[in-house]
């Protein structure tokens, strides 16, 4: 089985990965099962770009989602991972201030949910 296509980068039929979903609807513990299988599997370069800074019709990463969805406990975790892996540019330009496709940061998805 192809680990990395099949399961940890695959994409639904609204390109959304199961790293997006489990974002989305706060679930801590399968968030941190993929990123664990993530070692060794993928490239660093995968894991920036389709994994911490992917995004799909709407151009909303997990991060994103999660704070849309008021999972804010998602956050802290993300945050450490990203600090892991990316560079403080892609931190500032492609996380914290990146706007989704109404323009609204993560930051703006929080305050509108009062989270």
């Amino acid at each position: 089985m192809d680990i990395n296509n099949n399961l940890l980068l695959a994409t639904d039929s609204e390109g959304i990965t199961a790293w997006h979903w489990a974002a989305c609807k706060g679930n801590l513990d399968i968030l941190r099962k993929l990123w664990f299988w993530t070692d060794n599997k993928i490239t660093k370069e995968e894991i920036n770009n389709k994994l911490l800074l992917s995004t799909h019709s709407n151009r909303m990463a997990a991060w994103h989602w999660a704070a849309y969805r008021g999972k804010i406990d998602i956050l802290p975790q993300v945050w450490e991972w990203a600090e892991e892996k990316l560079t403080t540019e892609d931190i500032n330009n492609k996380l914290l201030l990146a706007t989704d496709s109404e323009g609204r940061t993560a930051w703006h998805r929080a305050a509108m949910l009062g989270t």
